[in-house]
């Protein structure tokens, strides 16, 4: 029945949890969003707050969940298998972990390392990068690129259907890092300065050499009269625009479009270094994506259309 929760879907990650109670058509019925990521769990912690806390909020008791993010690694409820790309949502319907009557977990996904050679891995974006190609028949054809920002940024190739590549960079974290623990520490609340923002981007020039560009936002400001305030969003324009600027390299090729995926303001951040290194993009909501890709899943394993 339509706007009664059939089932619940949660993205339960390093520092946050975000959980939708969906009815029988797909339709969000019940939203919650907590400040209780699996970081500051205690072991054993996520079952009880999953009981005690996500499920009575969304009225989801006894409903089938699944649930995807860190809370399927050593820090969440129990890992999760990675499985190797190239994969699809076939692969991943058929990977539930069942770590509780009607609760599955997805798995993450794992690649070979292009920098370094050492594996890369992800847990919770690959559902909204399937939400983002059920969306559009369309980006189920041909090769496209997508950058997800975010506390470990993703860069992801895919083809055919089928998440093929991708690469982390740790740009939000190294950021938030900055902010407390260094000579640049500042407000994150500053950040929205758009002109030191700009600033930032034109010094991460080619993305080389990072960690010597970076003490330009302190020596702009001791010896350079730059207000302190500004601080925050150039090291933010800095960090963006290197990481952009290096683009090329994590994939591979330089993408005519790179498709943004995540929450709209940090997304429009990207899309300004983008332009900046002359490539087109297009912004998607990634809320949207989570849902639809947590759902598709959720679909294909009760369908049993998984191999």
């Amino acid at each position: 029945m339509a706007g009664v929760a059939a089932r619940l879907i949660a993205d339960w990650g390093t520092t946050h949890l975000r959980a939708w109670a969906l009815d029988a058509d797909g339709a969000v019925v019940g939203r919650l969003t907590l400040a209780r990521g699996v970081r500051g769990l205690a072991p054993g912690e996520a079952e009880a707050v999953f009981r005690q806390e996500i499920q009575p909020a969304l009225r989801a008791a006894g409903l089938p969940a699944l649930l995807c993010g860190m809370v399927g690694s050593n820090l969440g409820w129990t890992p999760v298998a990675y499985l190797a790309c190239p994969v699809g949502a076939r692969e991943i319907a058929a990977n539930l972990c069942e770590v509780a009557p009607g609760v599955r977990i997805a798995p993450g996904l794992r690649t070979s390392g292009v920098l370094t050679g050492a594996p890369d891995v992800m847990r919770g974006e690959e559902t909204q990068i399937l939400g983002w190609m059920a969306d559009d028949p369309a980006r189920t054809r041909g090769r496209h690129f997508l950058c997800l920002p975010g506390t470990h940024a993703k860069w992801v190739q895919v083809e055919e259907g089928r998440i093929i590549s991708f690469v982390t960079a740790m740009t939000g974290e190294l950021y938030a890092l900055l902010m407390r623990h260094s000579v640049l520490r500042g407000d994150p609340a500053d950040a929205e300065d758009d002109a030191a923002f700009c600033a930032g981007l034109e010094a991460a020039g080619d993305g080389g050499a990072l960690a010597a560009r970076l003490f330009s936002a302190r020596a702009r400001v001791v010896a350079g009269g730059a207000p302190a305030r500004e601080t925050s969003a150039y090291v933010s324009g800095l960090l963006i625009g290197a990481e952009v600027a290096a683009a090329p390299a994590l994939l591979g090729e330089t993408p005519h479009t790179v498709h943004l995926l995540g929450e709209p303001a940090l997304c429009d951040r990207y899309a300004a270094a983008l332009a900046r290194n002359g490539a087109a993009c297009q912004i998607h909501d990634g809320e949207a994506a989570v849902i639809a890709g947590l759902g598709s899943i959720s679909i294909l394993s009760q369908k049993g259309d998984a191999p």
